[in-house]
């Protein structure tokens, strides 16, 4: 487990993201959190108020043996709407951004051409940025794994379960058992 990568992600609520990576078989480990901002150590609260600059993000520890960062990367995609600017859905503010925070020039690359690929499914832009890794803040520990531990919540009912239900399915040879 020496040879570990991280991949960092933003597509809306860190809530969904984080758990449909947590079901991937290869991640080792998945915390929700915030990047990208002009702040250290955001709470939040500070974030919600959408001048802190920082996104919703998940950061996710793989075995790239087991999985590759290019299929990370599809999963992404399938999560959010990745033409949607600064929102998904009624989830509104620049923390909502579809973001990727490459790790190193490899990443870079191929988020770029994945882009590029994913474009072909969508008949509006994709307005997904891509930027290099820049600190990550770990979310409030009530954050993490929130589906999880909060299935029955309105919005996990409503918004995220769907989403994972469809990902399940379209992914299931990925899947830990």
């Amino acid at each position: 487990m020496t040879n570990l990568h991280k991949a960092t992600l933003g597509g809306g609520c860190f809530w969904c993201i984080d758990a449909a990576f947590r079901q991937v078989n290869g991640v080792v480990k998945v915390r929700s959190g915030y990047c990208g901002g002009h702040i250290e150590q955001p709470t939040y609260q500070q974030i919600c108020q959408g001048d802190t600059g920082h996104a919703e993000v998940v950061e996710i520890l793989f075995d790239p043996q087991v999985i590759n960062y290019k299929q990370l990367l599809e999963m992404f995609f399938t999560l959010h709407d990745p033409t949607q600017l600064n929102r998904q859905g009624n989830d509104v503010g620049t923390q909502y951004r579809s973001v990727i925070f490459y790790h190193d020039e490899q990443q870079h690359h191929q988020a770029k051409d994945e882009i590029a690929s994913q474009q072909t499914a969508h008949p509006e832009p994709i307005v997904t940025e891509v930027s290099a890794a820049c600190p990550f803040y770990s979310a409030e520990s009530y954050h993490q794994d929130y589906y999880t531990n909060n299935p029955n919540q309105g919005y996990c009912s409503i918004l995220i379960a769907p989403k994972l239900a469809k990902f399940k399915t379209q992914f299931s040879h990925l899947l830990k058992e």
